[in-house]
């Protein structure tokens, strides 16, 4: 019994350590950057809210934002944004300059500004 209590203790601290390191930032650019577009696809699903973004030169980036337990909590959800809206995101892209990925802090869009990692400092306004 004592060993079941040990095993579920250790498996309750394990998981979230493991998510924390597949979704982590050590991928992006340690400098924030700003990118501008229009949303070709979104999605509020788990395990990050994520969008496809085309820039001004009709490149695609994938874009991920926060979970969207956080996103809600932010004010950000589904009736805020849909494919077709111009968006600007606030954040950090890949370090490999040859991906078109970007981790999103912030996403303004029709008007407003959403901080989806408000638990994040920012060098960057969302402006």
């Amino acid at each position: 019994m004592h060993l079941r209590l040990i095993v579920a203790a250790a498996t309750l601290v394990a998981v979230p350590l493991t998510a924390a390191a597949h979704h982590g930032w050590g991928w992006t650019q340690d400098r924030e950057s700003r990118l501008a577009g229009t949303i070709q696809s979104i999605s509020f699903g788990n395990p990050h809210m994520h969008l496809q973004l085309r820039d001004g030169d009709g490149a695609i980036w994938e874009v991920d934002l926060s979970p969207p337990i956080v996103g809600r909590a932010s004010g950000f959800a589904a009736e805020h944004a849909r494919a077709g809206d111009r968006a600007i995101v606030t954040g950090h892209r890949a370090r490999d300059m040859a991906v078109r990925g970007f981790k999103g802090e912030t996403i303004t869009v029709r008007g407003r500004t959403f901080d989806v990692y408000p638990q994040r400092e920012k060098t960057l306004s969302a402006d």
